[in-house]
């Protein structure tokens, strides 16, 4: 027996074969199934997809044959990897003085015929075969090889469609902990500017109320500016801080929710606007949902509809109705409406399309990014249908 060289440039070989991450997993139908294919077309007893790992050959596919691995130094695919642009073919191993005192060819599985067809990655190193076997001596057609061939391809297909989702599988898992931190970063930057801007606020209001009448009139403009800095800055640290809290909300429990009870307390929550109605539609009473989140998305949306509002009664109508795997939510409002180029970029952070509400103040563009958000991360979707001088009606799902 001769035992089969390493390949030129082994290092690099195992690596590739490394980066699939495929030796010593399960057994799988797809790779099953074109062994039994290779098998049946070649008219052999055993077909294995062999890979070869830096001390053993090991099967991902074994057809006919119960073992699940066999030593390098024996592997017939050892020696195929070493020509990884041609066909291996042996069609009679007893004479053969490289195999004929082969164990696989002395013992079980006793291999008299081989033909293996070198598996090349798509940096051209070869990681295995897909190989047929039987116990006596034959030759294959062109037509057969073809089909070996052509087989072979399919199994580096699944091998390559393998590696594509580990990588992707990784870098989503980075992604998702560069957001962690990014917002664990907001949370805390937040929370820590919070205070000395409360701060701030407080003292330039202590120091106009109690040194007011001592201060000329640009004295008391350069105090307000402050003072309207100072909040319009706290109620952007306050979005963040919103915003950044929404894992914390996916993660509490379902519960019961009656959505008289839901719509009577958003009402009072703003019984301070006058001329505000307040309506609900639904076809049904109650639904099973995240509370915290519900209130949230809510309250987000009611309040935009308020402050937006161009009309002396400002009226705001909530539907509910439930669908085979989710309810389904509107926030109807008689307000100005938004432009259809605007539908598009409105969810975005930091998007703000008017620079002033109807009270003087302006958005930060977090609060629809945070109704956006909750609701994606519940499985659910949202959209806008708007027309100028109509109102506007965000429409969103929730799992039931």
């Amino acid at each position: 027996m001769i035992v089969p060289s390493e390949y030129k440039d082994e290092k690099a070989r195992q690596k590739e074969l490394d980066s699939y991450s495929i030796l010593d997993t399960l057994p799988e139908i797809d790779y099953d199934n074109l062994t039994a294919i290779a098998a049946e077309i070649c008219g052999t007893s055993i077909s294995l997809i062999s890979l070869i790992d830096n001390q053993r050959q090991w099967f991902k596919s074994h057809h006919g044959y119960d073992s699940t691995e066999t030593p390098r130094e024996h592997a017939f695919c050892a020696h195929a990897i070493n020509d990884p642009k041609n066909i291996f073919v042996i069609q009679d191993a007893r004479l053969d003085e490289r195999f004929h005192d082969n164990p696989l060819v002395i013992e079980d599985p006793k291999i008299i015929f081989y033909a293996g067809v070198p598996l090349v990655g798509e940096k051209g190193l070869p990681l295995g075969t897909l190989c047929v076997i039987d116990h006596k001596s034959k030759k294959l057609s062109q037509n057969q090889l073809r089909s070996l061939t052509a087989l072979s391809n399919q199994v580096m297909n699944l091998l390559d469609l393998r590696k594509s989702k580990k990588l992707l599988e990784e870098s989503f898992s980075n992604l998702e902990e560069k957001n962690q931190d990014l917002e664990r970063f907001a949370y805390v930057a937040a929370h820590d500017l919070k205070s000395p801007l409360i701060g701030i606020s407080g003292m330039a209001q202590i120091f106009s109320e109690e040194y007011g009448s001592k201060i000329d009139e640009e004295g008391k403009s350069m105090l307000e500016l402050i003072k309207g800095a100072s909040n319009k800055l706290r109620k952007l640290i306050d979005g963040l801080l919103e915003y950044s809290r929404c894992e914390s909300v996916l993660n509490e429990k379902k519960s019961k929710i009656d959505l008289d009870t839901l719509k009577n307390e958003i009402t009072k929550l703003f019984s301070y606007e006058p001329g505000l109605s307040i309506v609900l539609r639904s076809t049904i009473t109650e639904i099973y949902a995240n509370r915290t989140a519900i209130d949230q998305i809510l309250i987000n949306l009611v309040a935009n509809a308020i402050k937006y509002n161009d009309k002396k009664i400002t009226r705001i109508e909530i539907g509910v109705v439930e669908n085979d795997n989710c309810y389904e939510f509107y926030v109807k409002d008689n307000g100005p409406g938004i432009e259809q180029e605007d539908q598009k970029k409105i969810f975005g952070i930091f998007e703000v399309l008017t620079a002033q509400d109807k009270f003087g103040q302006s958005g930060n563009g977090i609060g629809l990014a945070t109704v956006k958000k909750i609701v994606e991360r519940i499985g659910g979707s949202i959209k806008v249908e708007s027309e100028l001088g109509k109102g506007t009606k965000f429409i969103f799902t929730i799992e039931n």
